[in-house]
C-alpha cells in the first residue's frame, strides 16, 4: 500500500483509513523544527524552578507533591508501570497501529514537550511492524486514554509485550530484534505519552471506517429486497426527497432508485400493483437510511478534528518573543466527551441500519407480506428454508439494541475524586465493531435471502447492477434448493459484505462517510 506521510493537524480521513487498513507511515519532516523547540522549551521551564504539573509535581490528586529534580525520570517512568493496570483481551492489531499513528500525529505538533527521540521511536514502530500488547479494557476516558496508552508507553521503555508478526514477544527482545534502544523519558515525557484520546478515537475511526461499509452495503440489499418483494421503486423518486430537504436522504434515494434502474422485475408489476404501498422497510430506507448517513458523516467530522487535534496536558507554549517566558498551561483537552458523543451516534446508526435490514429479511420469508414462497425455499414444510436465519438476525438486532444505549451518560468518579467527571469514550467506542460486526452479517442474511427471492422471479432480471451483485454472490453460494448446512453460506456472505465486494459488484457511485 501507498505510504502515508503525516503532516500533524492536517491528516485526513482518508489517510487514517488507509493507515487502519494497513498503509505505511511516515511523519513529514516539517514537523522536526516544533518538536524540538517544544523540548526545549521544557527544559527552560524546568531551569526557573517553578511547580509545573506533570513536570515536577506528582500526578491527578498527587499534583501538589513536589518532585525533586534528581527523581524526574523515575518521576516519568514510574507513571508508565503504575498507570500500565488494563484488563482484557489485547486490542486489535489494526487498531492499535491506528492508535500509534495518532499519537505521533499529536506530539509532533510541538504542544507536548516530547524529545525527538521519542517521535523517533514511535514512527520505527510502526515502520517495523511492533505493535505493543494493550489490553482492551481500562480507561474511562479521562484524563484521557490512561491505562491503553501506559501499556503502549511500557513497551518504548522495554516493559510489556509487543506483537512481531503473529508472534507475541517481550518488548525489550522485540526492540533489540529491531535494532531499537529502549527509551529513557524526560521530563514530561511520560505523561505527554499517556495523556491523549488516541485509544478512544482509533477504535472510533475504526467503527467509523467499517460502518461506511456497512451502510452501502445495507443500501445495495435494501434495494435487493425490494426487488425480490416486487415492491415499487416511486418511494425513491427524487422529487418526494427533494421536498424534505434532509441532505442524506436526497442521497440514499438517488442510489436506490440508480441501484433498481432498468430492472425488468419492476416493469413486470409497474402497471398493476396489488399493494397501494410497501411495507416502511421497502418504503422509508431513504428516511432511515439518509438519517444514518447524516450523523455518521457528523461523527466523522467530530473524529476528523480530534484526530488531528493535541489532547495532552499540560500543553507547552513556546514563546514567540526574544527572551519572553515559556508555558505550560494545564487544561483539560484529554477528556474524551466529543470523542464519546460520536461513538454513541455510530452506535445509534449502526443499529438502526441493522435493524431495518432485518424487517425486510422478516417481510420476505412471510408469504403473506412478500408473495414469495414461505421461508423462501421451493418446498415449504419438508424444508425450513430461510426461517433460522431470520432469527439469528432478530438475536443480532436484539443484541445491538442493548449495546446501543449511550455510553456517554454514565461517569464515575475516579483519582480520589480530583478526575470527578468522565467521558466513557473508551467503553463508548471499543464496543463498536462488535456492534457493526453483527450488523455486517445481517445484511450479509439479507443478501442471501434477497438473492434467493430474485431468484423465484426467473426469467425475469433484475437492473444490471443488482444483476452483477447476484452473480457476485453465486458465484459463492448455490441458490437453496433444499435444506443444506447453512452455516457456510452465511459465512461466505459475510466475507463479501465485510470485503466491499458487494458494492464494488454494483458498480455505481453509493454516498460516502470517511472521505
Amino acid at each position: 500500500m501507498n505510504q502515508v506521510v503525516l503532516h500533524p493537524g492536517e491528516v485526513g480521513l482518508a489517510q487514517w483509513r488507509a493507515i487502519y487498513r494497513g498503509g505505511a507511515v511516515r511523519l513529514s519532516p516539517e514537523a522536526g523544527p516544533a518538536i524540538a523547540e517544544s523540548a526545549a522549551a521544557v527544559a527552560r521551564i524546568l531551569a526557573r524552578g517553578e511547580p509545573v504539573y506533570g513536570i515536577n509535581t506528582g500526578f491527578g490528586k498527587l499534583a501538589s507533591v513536589r518532585i525533586e529534580a534528581c527523581d524526574l525520570a523515575a518521576l516519568q517512568r514510574n507513571i508508565v508501570l503504575s498507570h500500565a493496570a488494563g484488563v482484557g483481551e489485547p486490542s486489535p492489531v489494526p487498531i492499535v497501529r491506528l492508535m500509534l499513528a495518532l499519537k505521533l500525529a499529536s506530539l509532533a505538533q510541538g504542544a507536548s514537550g516530547v524529545a525527538p527521540a521519542t517521535i523517533a521511536l514511535l514512527e520505527a514502530l510502526l515502520a517495523k511492524g511492533l505493535t505493543p500488547v494493550i489490553p482492551a479494557k481500562g480507561s474511562v476516558g479521562a484524563s484521557g486514554d490512561l491505562a491503553p496508552l501506559a501499556h503502549m508507553a511500557a513497551t518504548m521503555i522495554g516493559v510489556g509485550e509487543m506483537f512481531v508478526g503473529e508472534a507475541r514477544v517481550a518488548a525489550a527482545d522485540a526492540l533489540a530484534q529491531a535494532g531499537l534502544e529502549p527509551l529513557i523519558l524526560g521530563p514530561k515525557e511520560g505523561l505527554a505519552l499517556l495523556n491523549g484520546t488516541q485509544f478512544s478515537t482509533a477504535n472510533a475511526l475504526a467503527a467509523l471506517f467499517e460502518a461506511e461499509v456497512l451502510f452501502r452495503s445495507a443500501l445495495v440489499t435494501g434495494a435487493l429486497s425490494t426487488e425480490a418483494a416486487k415492491g415499487s421503486d416511486t418511494p425513491f423518486d427524487h422529487r418526494i426527497h427533494v421536498l424534505r430537504r434532509q441532505p442524506g436522504q436526497i442521497e440514499a434515494a438517488d442510489a436506490l432508485r440508480e441501484l433498481m434502474a432498468g430492472s425488468a422485475i419492476r416493469a413486470s408489476h409497474a402497471d398493476h400493483d396489488d399493494r397501494v404501498q410497501d411495507p416502511y422497510c421497502l418504503r422509508c430506507q431513504p428516511q432511515v437510511m439518509g438519517a444514518a448517513l447524516d450523523i455518521l458523516r457528523q461523527a466523522a467530522a467530530t473524529l476528523a478534528f480530534e484526530a488531528n487535534g493535541v489532547s495532552d496536558n499540560p500543553l507547552i507554549f513556546v514563546s514567540s518573543e526574544e527572551g519572553g517566558a515559556d508555558e505550560a498551561l494545564s487544561g483539560g483537552n484529554f477528556h474524551a466527551e466529543p470523542v464519546a458523543f460520536a461513538a454513541d451516534i455510530i452506535a445509534l446508526a449502526v443499529c438502526e441500519i441493522g435493524s431495518l435490514a432485518e424487517r425486510r429479511i422478516a417481510m420476505l420469508v412471510d408469504p403473506a407480506l412478500s408473495g414469495l414462497p414461505a421461508f423462501l425455499t421451493p418446498k415449504p414444510g419438508l424444508n425450513s428454508g430461510f426461517m433460522i436465519p431470520q432469527v439469528t438476525a432478530a438475536a443480532l438486532v436484539s443484541e445491538n439494541k442493548q449495546k446501543a444505549y449511550p455510553a456517554s451518560v454514565d461517569s464515575i468518579p475516579t483519582s480520589a475524586n480530583q478526575e470527578d467527571h468522565v467521558s466513557m469514550a473508551a467503553h463508548g467506542a471499543r464496543r463498536l465493531l462488535e456492534m457493526v460486526e453483527s450488523a455486517q452479517a445481517v445484511v450479509a442474511i439479507e443478501l442471501l435471502a434477497a438473492t434467493q427471492g430474485c431468484d423465484f422471479h426467473t426469467p425475469l432480471v433484475s437492473s444490471t447492477p443488482l444483476e452483477a451483485v447476484r452473480a457476485c454472490l453465486r458465484a459463492e453460494v448455490p441458490q437453496l434448493t433444499d435444506d443444506r448446512y447453512f452455516h457456510p453460506d452465511i459465512q461466505a456472505a459475510i466475507a463479501l459484505i465485510r470485503s466491499g465486494a458487494v458494492t464494488r459488484a454494483a458498480a455505481i457511485t453509493l454516498p460516502g462517510i470517511a472521505e
